[in-house]
């Protein structure tokens, strides 16, 4: 009688069961279902309702160590785990983790260990990407699936720009496959809830409530280059390129999930390699790679390109190594294109996003000229100038180089 009214709480006014839903993995997912009174007293009796464990209303506190069902009358939403942890061996999860983070293997176990022993801690967002098939993301979002069980949920591009969200504003990780976002306001609202310890939760037919935020989002796509829209100053991208499994072994993910507990076992005991040093744990300099370059070129403004382009040439043809020139020689030089700009962007592009400065007095400088036919020649000229540096151009538009 006692385990049949633990399947039971009663949360404000309202009743709630227990379930344990069966999936095809074999892992049972457990879930709140609300209850009928009636139903209770017709299946379990009068007096049963009084022993039914009561509660003033929710709350979401993740822990995987310690955790607590509830909290000051209040009940635990968060899953609590259902492994076993001890000490075993776990070569095969540490050669995944190799595959999936390559020279960040070290910081990938980090990343791993943290979710696990300090789900609270804001993390980046994880962008695994690759053009290729056979890769191994899918599997490493179902690895983390089998660790984390319920408070790991899938999101669709649609899903996620959907104004409902309470089936993932409790989840600490939150995984997009296939991820598309071609518009800015959706890289905006992610690189906001990568950082916020606070979100609104939204449900049909409820009304918003505020609730605290602690999900991680992993991102994967076969689009290496423009799955999504971010800046060269953005820091919260950790971006890998995954690379193609040489060998595909059938049960692979059986395998690695006979060594969850071993290997939550490593991580609860293990040293973290790196040190805790922005609000994300990480450096943006330690989390920096080729694809994350690769992304921010690609997704630069096309007037910036443009200009990074005709600059580049021009270099090129007249062997130059650093090349003067004013907002105006700039916007003279694009106006040929059919680009949409004006000069104001011009100074910003120069100023914000180049990080240049120019002189600070009105001087002579050779101001370049095109011509009809696509040669340039140079003549005397005076104003405040702006120096750009060839190999600034080579580092930050690595695929103008052979163009």
């Amino acid at each position: 009688m006692v385990e049949k009214r633990k399947s039971y709480i009663r949360v404000g006014t309202q009743y709630y069961k227990i379930v344990s839903a069966p999936s095809i993995s074999g892992v049972q997912n457990e879930a709140l279902v609300p209850w009928n009174i009636e139903t209770i007293r017709q299946d379990h009796g009068k007096t049963f309702l009084a022993a039914i464990p009561k509660y003033d209303g929710f709350t979401c506190i993740p822990d995987h160590l310690n955790f607590k069902s509830s909290f000051h009358h209040f009940y635990n939403t968060y899953a609590p785990l259902s492994h076993t942890i001890k000490e075993g061996d776990c070569g095969v999860s540490f050669k995944f983790v190799k595959h999936i983070f390559g020279a960040h293997y070290e910081l990938g176990l980090d990343y791993l260990q943290l979710l696990f022993t300090r789900p609270t801690q804001i993390l980046p967002i994880l962008c695994l990407v690759s053009r290729e098939r056979s890769t191994g993301k899918s599997t490493f979002l179902k690895w983390l699936k089998l660790i984390f069980e319920n408070n790991l949920t899938y999101l669709t591009n649609d899903s996620f720009t959907s104004q409902f969200n309470s089936d993932w504003a409790n989840k600490l990780l939150i995984c997009i496959d296939e991820v598309l976002f071609n518009k800015e306001e959706l890289t905006e609202r992610i690189k906001y809830l990568s950082t916020t310890n606070i979100n609104k939760l939204e449900a049909k037919g409820k009304d918003k409530r505020e609730v605290e935020f602690f999900g991680k989002f992993i991102l994967c796509s076969n689009n290496e280059e423009n799955f999504i829209k971010i800046d060269h100053h953005e820091t919260r991208f950790w971006v890998l390129q995954v690379p193609v499994i040489k060998k595909e072994q059938t049960e692979f993910l059986e395998v690695l999930a006979k060594e969850i507990p071993a290997f939550l076992y490593f991580l609860k005991n293990r040293k973290l390699y790196s040190k805790h040093q922005t609000r994300m744990w990480f450096t943006a300099d330690q989390i920096e790679t080729p694809a994350l370059k690769k992304l921010v070129q690609n997704n630069r403004n096309r007037v910036e390109r443009e200009l990074a382009g005709i600059l580049l040439m021009i270099m090129e043809d007249h062997d130059l190594e650093t090349l003067d020139l004013c907002p105006m020689d700039a916007y003279n030089a694009i106006n040929k294109s059919r680009l949409r700009f004006d000069l104001t962007q011009i100074r910003k592009i120069l100023k914000k996003e180049w990080k240049l400065e120019n002189q600070n007095n009105s001087n002579r400088y050779q101001k370049f000229l095109i011509w009809g036919d696509g040669t340039t020649t140079f003549r005397e000229a005076k104003g405040r100038y702006f120096t750009i540096n060839k190999n600034f151009l080579l580092e930050n538009f690595e695929d103008l180089r052979n163009t």
